[in-house]
């Protein structure tokens, strides 16, 4: 690396700071190592640092004998073009190596809509798109992340995709991978090797086999089985973390109490794909509290769950973090509450700002229907303690285009906003209008749940039913109103549910512009468009649905959660049927043969 080069280089762009490393808390990069790897997050720094997994993954590397790892975010276009001026190759923020110099280049990806970013960033180190591309000397090339669910529209760019947990398969491929160079193996006899093993995709081995009408009809290996944590309490946590040059999207310590969750919302990715439920003891979260806070200096922690309110120690938990927190000066901060969770007992520890809650759908026909177990009296709790409490407004989130929606509910939206301005002006401050600000998203029918085989609704059906909200909110003092851009949607959905042919549209999309897409301002539908178009493909053929016969892109993963589940989850949906929390009896998902579950 040309560290004069470097340094000059970041007087000309903006927030060299993420660029820079050097934080305090950087674990040793002096230590004997065998292998180095780079975790690259496809985003800036500032919310790739934000991202727990990766600190969990960096940190639990960085304390493996004989192994070095590093970080590496993708750099904004102006940085981008600096380094293209001085012909600087994409580098570590630790050490100011070169991504092409790693034996491990691994990239999480959490979100459709950073695909390109991934081209941009191997592009930038140098390093070919196409696993079949590079060579023996090249780094191995993994990706891991929630997306790892369905690998297939980003299989061809990578070597290895790591599904399910990092703290099993990242550490575990590493490991192997040190000692196959260590004795000579070839990259390509390495990948063999890993066939059949727990957590471990290999998209140039285990491929899709398409038949008539490009409809897939088997798989070249048998199904890759998720890698999983089985026994939470006892696993890698890092208490003595990175503390990050700027401010980060998230700045906090992060406390996580558990993983997967009991309510089975049918059209949530993440309550299956991190079953089975495993809880961290509550004397391990106390512990970890006061080490975050003792090594790091953050005035704030965040309890972390998909729904933290089901915690089974949470009152216990709340009552002796109080001393922890108060005699290091700081605060707890409420994450996304379920609105039968919420009892006011954050209260006197959080800031009297606003609360964000998730009731998803207007009516409770339709909640039913996603399997919410949220009623209306719920709702108006809810809102009655918030406002007692002292809270100054909510933050309210719906989904539009669910399965089965009618006018009706929408309208019912409007009837919770409604009652909620009426509810906090009877029990909350009279004298100050509460700020309610709503946000809607269109549904994206997501691989691993019952709606997997869903249509997504049409853009005029989402532009009609954004328009009639706007419309309707205009009518109601201080609420503010926003929305997920509806094109977005439609691509974020065909990238959730792709195929393999959809690489080629990654790559053409990428050499047309298309990159940071996730920023609404930096996104590009007529990119995507053309891309498909060129390739013989239409959105349709992704956004459309599927039939229940059909054998699914991501069929060759085997998440734990059982194919029959998921389809009667489905028929009890079109019948509004609600299946209760798990947390009190098991109904039968089968993600426990991954590991124990409570029932």
């Amino acid at each position: 690396m040309k560290n004069e080069l470097l340094r000059n280089v970041l007087f000309d762009v903006n927030k060299p700071s993420r660029y820079m490393g050097g934080e305090f808390n950087l674990p040793n990069m002096d230590k004997p190592c065998d292998i180095r790897v780079c975790l690259c997050f496809p985003d800036v720094y500032e919310v790739g640092m934000s991202n727990i997994g990766m600190r969990i993954l960096y940190h639990m590397l960085n304390d493996t004998d004989n192994v070095i790892c590093e970080r590496c975010f993708a750099p904004e276009d102006d940085m981008a073009d600096k380094m293209r001026e001085n012909a600087l190759s994409l580098f570590s923020l630790e050490t100011k190596r070169e991504l092409a110099d790693f034996d491990i280049v691994g990239f999480s990806i959490g979100y459709e809509m950073i695909y390109t970013n991934v081209l941009f960033m191997l592009e930038l180190a140098g390093i070919p798109f196409r696993a079949d591309e590079r060579g023996e000397d090249g780094p191995l090339v993994i990706a891991g992340g929630m997306c790892a669910v369905n690998g297939e529209p980003f299989a061809d760019f990578f070597d290895v995709i790591l599904v399910g947990e990092g703290e099993v398969n990242l550490k575990d491929l590493t490991l192997r991978y040190e000692r196959a160079k260590r004795d000579g193996i070839s990259k390509k006899e390495f990948l063999k090797s890993l066939v059949g093993v727990n957590g471990m995709y290999v998209p140039s081995i285990t491929k899709p086999i398409y038949g008539e009408g490009n409809k897939i009809v088997s798989f070249t290996t048998d199904k890759v089985v998720r890698s999983v944590v089985k026994d939470l309490d006892k696993a890698y946590f890092p208490t003595k973390i990175l503390v990050p040059n700027i401010e980060i999207v998230h700045d906090r310590g992060v406390l996580e109490l558990y993983r997967g969750c009991a309510n089975g919302c049918r059209f949530c990715q993440a309550c299956f794909y991190y079953r089975p439920i495993r809880e961290r003891k509550k004397d391990t979260v106390l512990r970890h509290a006061a080490e975050i806070l003792d090594s790091t200096g953050y005035n704030e922690l965040s309890l972390a769950s998909l729904s933290t309110g089901d915690y089974s120690e949470l009152d216990a938990l709340i009552e002796e973090l109080r001393p922890i927190v108060k005699e290091r000066n700081a605060s707890l901060s409420l994450p996304s509450l379920r609105l039968d969770s919420f009892s006011g007992k954050f209260s006197e520890d959080s800031r009297k700002g606003s609360l964000t809650f998730a009731p998803e759908a207007g009516t409770q026909r339709l909640r039913d229907v996603i399997n919410k177990n949220v009623t209306d009296a719920n709702i108006d709790d809810t809102m009655k303690i918030a406002a007692e409490q002292g809270y100054k407004g909510v933050k309210l989130y719906f989904m539009i285009g669910l399965p089965t929606e009618t006018k009706e509910d929408l309208r019912g939206i409007v009837e919770i906003v409604k009652r909620t301005q009426d509810i906090f002006f009877k029990y909350g401050d009279r004298n100050k209008r509460p700020r309610i600000s709503l946000s809607t998203a269109v549904f994206v029918p997501k691989p691993l749940t019952p709606f997997q085989w869903e249509r997504q609704i049409t853009l005029e059906e989402m532009c009609e039913k954004q328009n009639y909200l706007k419309g309707e909110l205009a009518k109601l003092a201080n609420v503010r109103y926003s929305y997920h851009d509806a094109y977005t949607s439609i691509i974020e959905a065909a990238l959730a549910r792709g195929d393999r042919r959809l690489c080629r549209v990654i790559e053409r999309a990428y050499k047309k512009g298309s990159r940071f897409e996730a920023w609404s301002e930096r996104f590009n539908f007529e990119n995507w468009v053309e891309a498909m178009s060129e390739e013989g493909l239409t959105l349709d053929e992704y956004v459309g649905g599927f039939e229940e016969s059909d054998i699914l892109p991501w069929d060759n993963i085997d998440n734990g959660v059982d194919k029959g589940y998921l389809l009667s989850e489905r028929k009890k949906a079109y019948e509004a049927i609600v299946t209760p929390s798990c947390k009190g009896k098991c109904n039968g998902c089968r993600a426990n043969k991954l590991g124990r579950c409570y029932e």
